[in-house]
C-alpha cells in the first residue's frame, strides 16, 4: 500500500531525484541548492508558503510527489491551493500513485482553510489529464501568460 506524508527535513534527500526527474522531464535545470532551498521554504513557513507531499511504496522508497502553493481567488472570494508539481516515477505510473497525491493535498488544502485545489498541465498531456479526470476534476479553458520579472535597476 502507497502511503503519503508531508515532506520533512529529513526527506530531501530522496525528494530531490524526483524533483530533479521532474525538471528532467520539462527539460529545465536549476540547480540542487535551488531547489532544495524551495522545499526548504515551504517546510518552514507551510500556513503562509505551501506544503509538498511525497508518495512511498510498500517498502517505503519515495515514489512520487506534489507541491501545494497557497493563494487567493478573488472570483471566489476565498483561499486556494494551486498544485504547481505532480510527478510519478515511470515505473510508478498507472498504480494509483498519482490519485494518493492529489487526494493528499485536497487533505492538505481542507487543513488550510483552501475553498479548492486548482493545477495545470500541457494541452497533449494526455494521460495526466486521464487521471484528473476520474479523480473527479473539472478542465477551465483558460489561457495562460507569463511576463518574467527581472530585478529593477538602479
Amino acid at each position: 500500500m502507497t502511503e503519503t506524508s508531508r515532506v520533512g527535513e529529513p526527506d530531501l534527500q530522496e525528494l530531490l531525484p524526483l524533483v530533479r526527474a521532474y525538471c528532467d522531464f520539462y527539460e529545465v535545470a536549476p540547480t540542487d541548492e535551488a531547489l532544495l532551498a524551495v522545499s526548504r521554504v515551504l517546510i518552514a513557513d507551510p500556513d503562509r508558503e505551501g506544503v509538498q507531499v511525497m508518495a512511498r511504496d510498500n517498502g517505503m522508497e519515495a515514489v512520487g510527489f506534489a507541491t501545494v502553493y497557497w493563494s487567493w481567488d478573488t472570483l471566489i472570494a476565498d483561499r486556494v491551493g494551486i498544485m504547481h508539481d505532480l510527478f510519478v516515477r515511470p515505473p510508478d505510473r498507472g498504480t494509483g500513485v498519482a490519485d494518493l497525491l492529489i487526494d493528499a493535498c485536497v487533505q492538505e488544502c481542507r487543513r488550510h482553510g483552501a475553498a479548492k485545489l486548482g493545477w495545470q498541465t500541457a494541452r497533449d498531456n494526455a494521460r495526466a489529464q486521464a487521471v484528473y479526470r476520474r479523480v473527479g476534476a473539472t478542465r477551465d479553458e483558460w489561457v495562460d501568460y507569463w511576463l518574467a520579472v527581472s530585478p529593477a535597476s538602479s
